[in-house]
C-alpha cells in the first residue's frame, strides 16, 4: 500500500557548507526546485576562504541546468565575461607535432546502420593521411574563429552545432548568488569552528561558527572543496585514491591579457610531464599547468607556463594541490559531498561543472525524507560512482594512447596498467574499429573516437558493412558531405561577431 509523504517526514532545513561553482550551483538549483514548499535553504561561507575558481571550461549538458533554471543566455554570457566554446583542441598529445580536436557533435552524417566513423575508417584504409576533422561542422567552425548556434535547417550541418561556454567561474559563482538569493537562499558569513555529529547514530546534529553560532539542518551539502570538512575531516568517509593512473598532482594557474580575439575552443597543450590548458574568456584567457611533481620541480613548471602563453600576466602565478580520485560515498548519512569535496577528476575534458551538475540532478531524483532512506542513499552512490568511473577511465585514455617517449612521465603513461573497462575499450576499437557506449556514460562514441584516433590508435579492420556502398559512390558521398561542411563553416560569423552583436560584457 502506498502512503502518504507527511509534512513532519519531510525536508524542511539544508545547510549548504561552502559556496563556489558547487555551492552556489546547488543553492541556485534547490530554490527553483523548491519554490512551492517550505524548505529553508541557507548557505555557509567566508569570505577569507579562497575558492580554486579559474577560467572554467563546461561542455554542452550546461545549457541544460541553465535552462532547467530558466536563465537566458546572452544575459549569463555578458555577466560572466563567457565565450562559446565548439570543442578541445589537444596539441602534442599524440606526439610532438600533432594536433587534433575533440569536437562537440557528429562527425559527417549516419548512412544506413553504421555511425560515420566506421565510414571514415573504409576511407582511411584505402587512402593516407585523411583528416577525420574535415567532416565535423564543429571542428571547421572552430579552427575559422566563428559560432553560431544550431540553425533550424533540415537536413544541413549548421543544424548540427552543439556547444558549451567558457566563463569567469568567480562571476558564474556570483551570478548563482544572485539567482538563489532573490528566490529566498540565505546567505551566512562565517567560518566553521567545529561540526557535531549525532552521539547515537553519527549523522550531522550541527555545525558550529568560530563566532560560537549553532546551525542546525537536516540535510547538509559538503561544498567545502579539497578539506572536504563535512564528508572527510568530521565522518572519515574515506577516499580512493587513483594517482597511479593519473599521476598529475599540481597545477600553477595564471591568467592573461587578450592579445586576440577569443577562439570558441578550449586548448590542451602536453609538455613533458602534464599540459597546458588556455581558456579565453572576453576580458582575458586563463591559463595553467598541470604536471606531476615526482617529475617536474614547482620552478620548472612556472617556467614552462611563463614561456608558453600570450600576453602579459595580470597576477602572479599561484599552485593548487591535488589528488585525483573519489570519496568512497558520496552520500554519508545526512551529508552529501558535491564538486572538489566529492573528488577531482584533473580538468582535461572540461567535466568539473559536470559533475557537480549531475550531483545536483541526482540527488533531486533521489530527494529523500527525513528519515533518511539507505535504499536511497545507496542508489546515488552507485549513480555517481558509476559516472566518475567512466570519467575517469575516458581522461585516462589520453595519457595511456600517447605516442610520447620524450620524458619519463609519458613512458610511464604509455606503459602503465590500466583499468579493465578502459583496456576492453582500447582494445575492441584496435581489433575491429568499434566503439560502444556503455550504461549511457557522458561521453559516446563520437568522442573515443576523437581522441583514439587523433592520437594516432589505430584500428586493424573496419564494420564490414561499409562496404555495401560501391566505390564510386562511397567516393562521391563523401566529397560531397566535406564540401557541404565546408561550405556551411564559411556562413557562419565569427565568434567575436557573435558576442559583439548578442552578449558583448563590454561596459558591464
Amino acid at each position: 500500500m502506498l502512503h502518504h509523504n507527511s509534512d513532519d517526514n519531510r525536508i524542511k532545513e539544508i545547510l549548504i557548507v561552502g559556496g563556489g561553482t558547487a555551492g552556489w550551483m546547488a543553492a541556485a538549483a534547490f530554490s527553483h526546485v523548491f519554490k512551492n514548499q517550505q524548505c529553508r535553504i541557507r548557505l555557509i561561507e567566508s569570505d577569507h576562504i579562497g575558492t580554486v575558481g579559474v577560467g572554467e571550461a563546461t561542455i554542452p549538458v550546461i545549457q541544460k541546468f541553465n535552462q532547467m533554471l530558466g536563465i537566458d543566455e546572452n544575459d549569463f554570457i555578458k555577466n560572466t565575461q563567457g565565450t562559446f566554446k565548439l570543442g578541445i583542441q589537444f596539441v602534442n598529445w599524440g606526439s610532438i607535432g600533432n594536433s587534433y580536436i575533440h569536437p562537440f557533435g557528429p562527425y559527417g552524417m549516419n548512412m544506413g546502420y553504421l555511425s560515420f566513423y566506421h565510414y571514415w575508417l573504409r576511407m582511411s584504409a584505402n587512402k593516407q593521411s585523411i583528416d577525420p576533422g574535415e567532416y565535423s561542422i564543429a571542428i571547421q567552425a572552430a579552427l575559422r574563429g566563428r559560432f553560431m548556434p544550431p540553425a533550424n535547417i533540415p537536413n544541413s550541418p549548421l543544424s548540427q552545432i552543439s556547444y558549451a561556454y567558457h566563463f569567469d567561474a568567480s562571476l558564474y559563482a556570483k551570478y548563482l548568488r544572485n539567482f538563489a538569493e532573490t528566490r529566498g537562499v540565505e546567505r551566512i558569513e562565517g567560518e566553521i569552528e567545529k561540526v557535531v555529529l549525532r552521539s547515537d547514530d553519527g549523522y550531522i546534529e550541527s555545525v558550529k561558527l568560530k563566532d560560537g553560532t549553532p546551525l542546525h539542518a537536516q540535510l547538509f551539502i559538503d561544498c567545502t572543496g579539497f578539506r572536504g570538512l563535512l564528508i572527510e575531516k568530521a565522518m572519515n568517509t574515506g577516499y580512493d585514491d587513483w594517482s597511479h593512473w593519473l599521476p598529475c598532482d599540481t597545477a600553477v594557474a595564471v591568467p592573461t591579457r587578450n592579445v586576440t580575439a577569443p577562439l570558441p575552443y578550449t586548448r590542451a597543450t602536453a609538455h613533458s610531464a602534464g599540459w597546458q590548458w588556455k581558456i579565453p574568456l572576453q576580458h582575458r584567457t586563463g591559463n595553467g599547468h598541470v604536471f606531476c611533481s615526482k617529475y617536474m620541480s614547482d620552478e620548472q613548471a612556472k617556467k614552462i607556463l611563463l614561456e608558453n602563453i600570450e600576453g602579459e600576466p595580470l597576477a602572479e602565478p599561484r599552485f593548487i594541490r591535488f589528488k585525483t580520485g573519489m570519496r568512497r560515498k558520496f552520500w554519508n548519512k545526512n551529508c552529501v559531498a558535491m564538486g572538489l569535496a566529492s573528488g577531482f577528476l584533473e580538468p582535461l575534458e572540461s567535466t568539473s561543472i559536470h559533475l557537480i551538475q549531475s550531483s545536483i540532478s541526482k540527488l533531486i531524483a533521489l530527494f529523500p525524507m527525513a528519515d533518511f532512506d539507505q535504499t536511497n542513499i545507496d542508489k546515488y552512490n552507485e549513480l555517481l560512482t558509476s559516472e566518475f568511473t567512466f570519467v575517469r577511465d575516458f581522461i585516462i585514455l589520453h595519457y595511456k594512447v600517447s605516442q610520447r617517449t620524450d620524458s619519463e612521465f609519458w613512458n610511464y603513461c604509455r606503459h602503465m596498467q590500466v583499468p579493465e573497462t578502459l583496456q576492453k575499450k582500447i582494445d575492441l576499437y584496435q581489433s575491429s574499429g568499434r566503439l560502444f557506449r556503455d550504461n549511457n556514460e557522458l561521453f559516446d562514441e563520437v568522442s573515443w573516437f576523437a581522441v583514439m584516433q587523433g592520437q594516432g590508435l589505430q584500428a586493424q579492420h573496419y564494420h564490414p558493412l561499409a562496404d555495401q556502398i560501391t566505390e564510386a559512390e562511397f567516393d562521391k558521398i563523401m566529397r560531397e558531405i566535406k564540401a557541404v561542411i565546408n561550405r556551411a563553416a564559411n556562413a557562419i560569423p565569427t565568434q567575436e561577431e557573435y558576442i559583439a552583436k548578442h552578449c558583448s560584457a563590454i561596459n558591464r
